[in-house]
């Protein structure tokens, strides 16, 4: 039971990065807002991890709105990834 729920969870949030993340609002986030208005946002791009997919562009791929869905996808994919790994490993401890 408890892993038919995973896949449901899982599908959920795919379906929902797939149809509602093109809609996002394209105006910068808090944190990045913020560094904007105080001056400082170039002092922190690239210095410490790069970003495979910087502001959601995806190479070879013009329609920001699919570029933005591909970017949600690859990204909750690998969370859920690290998350059942990382919960695979604490339970067999």
């Amino acid at each position: 039971m408890k892993k038919s729920w995973i896949i449901i969870g899982l599908f959920i949030s795919l379906l929902l990065v797939l149809f509602i993340s093109p809609f996002a609002s394209s105006s910068p986030d808090g944190l990045e807002r913020i560094a904007e208005d105080k001056g400082f946002l170039e002092k922190g791009e690239g210095h410490i991890i790069t970003s495979p997919i910087p502001d959601y562009v995806w190479p070879g791929i013009e329609d920001e709105g699919v570029a933005t869905s591909m970017a949600g996808v690859f990204g909750t994919l690998i969370t859920f990834g690290l998350g059942l790994g990382i919960g695979s490993i604490l339970k067999r401890r």
